[in-house]
């Protein structure tokens, strides 16, 4: 419920002209690199009251700082306590644990299924996550056994009874449809990717590469060698699961362990596949094959299931901890997944109608709708745009909610975690800035260049009294470079105006 008197009224066009801004600010936004760049900047105190701006009513490219969008309207229209509960029912006649029909696990959503909870609850991220390890080096992997919540429905079959199939397994991804990059899916495995981990060996010889998760529908080549320490490290990944996955090229000897990544382009059959695997290392005798397609035709209506033929069933952490790591890592898939999720809480299969409850939330949270275009969850698509005005608006909602506290620290923390752990680790805000990143960069074959589309930060500091500042600067068409480097160094330019708000509200 939203507090109506909460908070000031929101900030709008007439009441974010520009000011001057801090010098050190203006410094930055003066170098080279920005010639050609378009800068926006809004800055409110704890009252709700401009303190800067720059072009703050003006539509910017805002890279993943749409997530601030799309995962506050899931985490309030779902429920930060929401779970997701993955059914699998046993469709047939059961007799002395044989099971003549059809076994199904029914998606419904789960954007982990078990894959990254560890023992003590909750969701692990790094704070480079394998889903970026084909644009950005240095991606880690939690420890978790992506199959893990496969693994558990396996045993809870064995331990109902059940002790051969003899009809098929079904994997029902009819929750709904998406037309999403990336593209959710009501049964997803790792994300729907494997992961190819290289660890180099000694010059000249074959490196070591490892993958997860296995399955017999998948096969990995490797021919990456090891050369010397301090030369590049040149990976290529082709191929997709079910099938063959191919990777070659060279790491350098020392360096650490290079995570890759590959499709998985078939989730249905792939999650098939693995679930009649787990099913016959629970002591379940499968008699279909693991491999093939997933057998749609043999699912019931979708809204036939009855309670009494569910056999196994697996609870997930709740919403909030799925959040946290969307806004952490900047996950995308988990992004346009909350999407997704609205339009079936409104009854809807098509992802496309999720925008309509979002939209709702937004004018009842005081977020002037006509100051934001989303076309999907994560602010990847062409169209997607924000003003800093509505960034503010959105993150203002926020400090009359309960859940303020939580929202704020599942931001990323300037110099310490998540996107930003790699961003002014030696200034004076390091720890004490939680804001949004968002990026969009293109290749630029006229120029032989990587172009900087975007690079945006939103988010809170605190003052010296303890009120909450709130604030939202972008850049767009931010310069380029041969690689990632005019990327970095924006990242690193925009924690410095970050430092120096934080500086000017705590001198």
């Amino acid at each position: 419920m939203i507090a109506a008197g909460a908070l000031a009224a929101p900030a709008g066009a007439s009441d974010a002209r520009d000011t001057p801004l801090p010098p050190a600010i203006a410094e930055i936004m003066a170098k080279p690199q920005y010639a050609n760049a378009s800068w926006g900047l809004l800055e409110l105190d704890p009252a709700g009251a401009v303190l800067r701006s720059q072009r703050a009513d003006e539509m910017f490219i805002p890279g993943s700082n749409a997530k601030l969008f799309s995962v506050s309207a899931a985490w309030k229209l779902l429920g930060a306590e929401h779970r997701f509960t993955t059914p699998v029912h046993a469709l047939g006649q059961r007799a002395r644990g044989t099971l003549r029909g059809n076994l199904v696990l029914v998606g419904v959503g789960d954007l982990s299924l078990g894959g990254r909870t560890p023992r003590s609850g909750g969701i692990a991220w790094t704070n480079l996550d394998h889903s970026d390890a084909a644009a950005f080096p240095g991606a880690t992997l939690t420890p978790q056994d992506p199959l893990a919540g496969i693994e558990d429905l396996a045993r809870q079959v064995r331990r109902a009874g059940i002790t051969r199939v003899r009809g098929d397994v079904v994997i029902d991804n009819r929750l709904f449809t998406a037309a999403f990059d990336p593209r959710p899916t009501p049964v997803m495995i790792n994300d729907n990717l494997i992961d190819l981990v290289v660890a180099p060996s000694s010059a000249g010889r074959g490196a070591r590469v490892s993958y997860r998760p296995r399955a017999a529908t998948l096969e990995v080549d490797a021919d990456v060698r090891t050369v010397g320490a301090g030369k590049p490290s040149q990976l290529s990944v082709s191929g997709q699961a079910p099938g063959r996955v191919s990777i070659t090229g060279t790491v350098a000897a020392g360096s650490r362990r290079l995570v890759q990544i590959a499709p998985i382009a078939g989730p249905g059959a792939f999650a098939r596949t693995v679930f009649i695997e787990a099913l016959r290392r629970a002591g379940v005798r499968v008699d279909a094959a693991a491999g093939g397609r997933n057998p749609v035709a043999e699912l019931p209506p979708r809204k036939s299931y009855r309670r009494a033929t569910r056999v196994a069933a697996y609870v997930s952490p709740p919403y909030a901890d799925y959040a946290k790591l969307i806004l952490k890592v900047s996950h995308n898939l988990g992004a346009n997944l909350g999407v997704c999720l609205l339009a079936v809480k409104a009854g809807q299969r098509d992802c496309e109608a999720g925008f309509a409850p979002m939209r709702s939330f937004f004018k009842r949270a005081g977020v002037d709708v006509t100051q934001v275009v989303l076309a999907d969850g994560r602010g990847g698509d062409q169209v997607d745009r924000a003003t800093p005005v509505a960034v503010t608006q959105m993150l203002r909602y926020w400090l009359g909610q309960p859940g303020f506290e939580a929202f704020r620290e599942s931001l990323p923390i300037l110099g310490v975690d998540g996107s930003l752990a790699e961003v002014s680790v030696t200034g004076p805000a390091r720890g004490k800035v939680f804001a949004k990143t968002g990026t969009a960069v293109g290749g630029d074959p006229l120029n032989n260049l990587l172009a900087v589309q975007a690079k945006a930060l939103a988010g809170y500091f605190q003052q010296a009294d303890g009120g909450w500042h709130v604030f939202s600067v972008v850049v767009n068409d931010g310069g380029g470079s041969s690689g990632l480097e005019a990327t970095l160094d924006a990242s690193e330019d925009l924690g410095d105006i970050a430092t120096a708000l934080w500086q000017q509200a705590n001198p």
